[in-house]
């Protein structure tokens, strides 16, 4: 191993810091792969029992390849960011087709499977392959634009590709998945974003920005646009002890998840008069708003919405899945057994509750 200071002393903080995970207890590619596609957006407390549930439906590459997208769906429930459930399952299906059920060791190879990107190809090759590939995320760019003071704004992919440059030297001085996993761990724990713990990090003698006492500016990071509030009204349309729900199209946001039938409120409209129009141009239903049932404010990465959701009854027509896959008249204790978004099931409880 090489005499570099900070890399040794990083690694022996990481050996006795290391917080326990169920993926690091029982290491394999698999593993580091569904760990890693949890995590994104993700904090671990949320992501450890996610995890556990997942295995245990799909321990393997082979098992998630054959199990049909709603059971993935279903399982991924709640953590939001569903393209990356259908991803792995994509994903699954082409590495039991073309590589055997065997995840590729090699970082550019890794990039041609869907969902697998720069971060989590370098994840999963440094990690469960031993390659020497550094891993740039948040808490990373975080660490290293405050221990080179770096002061570029971080969204501009000219700072993490710099980063990574210089990363890569060291990666073929150190075991990499260690390394790798030490420096998120500390961007975790220490170099955190708001009052950082610089008295115990164990790279603090050769920090930069804690040189200067400019810990508290970096990194810089430019402000975003002011997000979109969108006002949406929703159907639960009632017949016989079923409700009408719609799947939604694989190409659309949250594609493949269920929900009731509704929509964005125009200018100069009622809540009621959104319900109405919205039902008609999404299943060619007339329906009767009977009732408010609950309001939901849920927030996206790029937008807001405050849902109102009322009960409906059905006046005319016949289901149509005109913007969806396909409806279905579900009894409310089927309901549990259809993957929702999260902003639902606020809806889903306030039904319960009037079963």
């Amino acid at each position: 191993m090489s005499t570099i200071t900070w890399p040794t002393q990083l690694l022996a903080w990481f050996e006795t810091q290391q917080r326990p995970m169920p993926w690091r207890q029982n290491p394999s590619p698999y593993h580091t792969w569904i760990s890693e596609m949890m995590l994104q957006q993700t904090q671990v407390a949320t992501v450890i029992d996610y995890f556990n549930r997942f295995i245990a439906l799909f321990p393997d590459v082979t098992c998630l390849a054959k199990a049909d997208q709603q059971s993935v769906l279903k399982a991924w429930e709640g953590l939001g960011y569903y393209s990356r459930a259908r991803n792995l399952h994509r994903a699954a299906q082409i590495l039991v087709s073309d590589y055997d059920g065997q995840l590729p060791s090699d970082y550019h190879e890794l990039q041609v499977l869907p969902g697998i990107g720069p971060y989590i190809a370098a994840a999963i090759s440094s990690i469960a392959f031993q390659q020497p590939v550094p891993v740039v995320d948040g808490n990373v760019l975080r660490v290293f634009t405050r221990f080179w003071f770096i002061e570029t704004d971080i969204r501009k992919p000219v700072v993490r590709d710099q980063i990574f440059e210089r990363l890569s030297p060291i990666l073929h001085q150190v075991p990499p998945e260690d390394f790798n996993q030490a420096i998120m761990e500390l961007g975790a724990l220490c170099c955190r974003p708001v009052n950082p713990s610089c008295d115990i990090c164990p790279i603090q003698g050769q920090c930069q920005a804690f040189e200067q006492d400019q810990v508290h500016r970096l990194p810089y990071k430019s402000k975003k646009e002011p997000v979109p509030h969108h006002t949406i009204g929703v159907g639960v349309i009632i017949k016989d002890g079923k409700v009408l729900i719609g799947k939604r199209k694989e190409s659309q946001m949250l594609g493949g998840l269920w929900e009731f039938p509704g929509g964005k409120m125009k200018p100069n409209e009622e809540i009621t008069q959104t319900i109405e129009r919205e039902i008609r141009e999404e299943t060619a239903l007339e329906v009767q708003v009977d009732g408010f049932l609950c309001q939901v404010k849920h927030a996206y990465t790029h937008f807001k919405i405050t849902m109102h959701a009322y009960l409906c009854t059905m006046r005319s027509g016949t289901p149509t899945p005109i913007s969806c896959d396909e409806l279905q008249w579900v009894s409310l204790s089927e309901l549990d057994q259809y993957p929702f978004p999260k902003a639902n099931h606020t809806v889903l409880a306030h039904l319960k509750q009037i079963d």
